[in-house]
């Protein structure tokens, strides 16, 4: 449920952003449900707390291209991003963010040192929290091959720790919804849901499941 903490980024870029412009620089376009579902949640983050601001995407085709990467973070500060979030393995965008003088949210480790003028905040990843339970499953002969959807209650997903960049408030702001989040008493793909043009895509009272959302 890495959407959790992407919808917790969207919620610092979206207090940060001065311009209410935000870009996001992700590896795959709408053929991929979990790059889909990121930006999804990152956006319902922002306009959480700044319904003013808009996400605009620009996709690299690649997990994997630090020269891209950057191209497509600069194309998006080029039209008045000032915040640059992504979904790609590399520190390019941060790095171009920090070089332009905006802000950024990285992604799979905390790319605070690479880009310590910039970074906010990233999603990551703390394999640790799977990888023991799925040993211990093993050992009490638990175990089943399904797919796993931990998130932040079981201590698999977060952010990273908020940078001083951030905007006042930020860190209240974020522990109050990630204690809900990891309570159940908020779900990020529950409720009404509205796509960019206005149509309903979940009903209230819904709540989408996993298997949909990344897939």
């Amino acid at each position: 449920r890495i959407y959790q903490a992407r919808y917790l980024s969207g919620i610092v870029a979206g207090m940060k952003t001065e311009t209410n412009k935000i870009g996001y620089v992700s590896a795959m376009g709408s053929e991929n449900g979990e790059c889909t579902s990121g930006i999804d949640a990152f956006a319902m983050g922002v306009a959480s707390v700044n319904p003013e601001a808009t996400v605009e995407v620009k996709v690299t085709n690649s997990w994997y291209d630090p020269e891209g990467e950057g191209q497509a973070a600069q194309a998006l500060i080029d039209d008045g991003c000032d915040v640059i979030a992504q979904h790609c393995d590399t520190t390019a965008p941060q790095l171009a963010a920090q070089e332009k003088g905006v802000w950024g949210c990285g992604y799979n480790s905390d790319m605070t040192e690479s880009a310590p003028k910039a970074h906010l905040t990233a999603p990551i990843w703390h394999w640790g929290a799977y990888y023991t339970s799925a040993v211990k499953e093993v050992i009490e002969g638990t175990w089943k091959p399904v797919n796993y959807f931990g998130g932040m209650a079981e201590g698999f997903i977060d952010i990273s720790p908020l940078t001083a960049n951030c905007a006042e408030g930020t860190q209240a702001k974020i522990d109050e919804v990630s204690a809900k989040i990891k309570d159940g008493s908020f779900k990020v793909f529950e409720g009404e849901i509205k796509d960019n043009q206005g149509n309903i895509v979940n009903k209230a009272g819904d709540v989408i499941p996993d298997g949909d959302i990344t897939g």
